[in-house]
């Protein structure tokens, strides 16, 4: 891997370049944390061939928007179910706003 390749990866948001330990400190959090939303599945860290936990940027902001809710008083099993819904949310707003342009420009979408 040359080093054009590694640059190159750090613009892409699901490459996992933080650390467990960066992770928390980014996010102002422990790594208690970070482990907490790795339970509840809102989040899988891939890992090092040490083993050791990385973090891509999208991870981390899903990981934001958790602890913002916990901040909040929200139970962090509440959180993550209200991280993914609002994930899932966006998806389908995405999606319906395609299939609306495709639909406008005369284009048959899948169905």
């Amino acid at each position: 891997m040359t080093a054009d390749d590694t640059f190159g990866r750090l613009d892409d948001e699901d490459y996992p370049a933080y650390t467990m330990g960066r992770a928390a400190e980014m996010l102002g959090t422990t790594q208690g944390f970070l482990r907490a939303l790795g339970e509840a599945r809102l989040i899988t860290p891939l890992r090092s061939p040490g083993g050791h936990r990385r973090y891509s940027r999208y991870q981390l902001r899903i990981a934001a928007r958790a602890r913002e809710l916990v901040d909040r008083g929200t139970p962090i099993e509440a959180a993550c179910r209200i991280v993914i819904l609002e994930d899932q949310l966006e998806e389908a707003q995405r999606l319906n706003a395609e299939y609306r342009r495709a639909a406008e420009a005369g284009h048959p979408t899948a169905e």
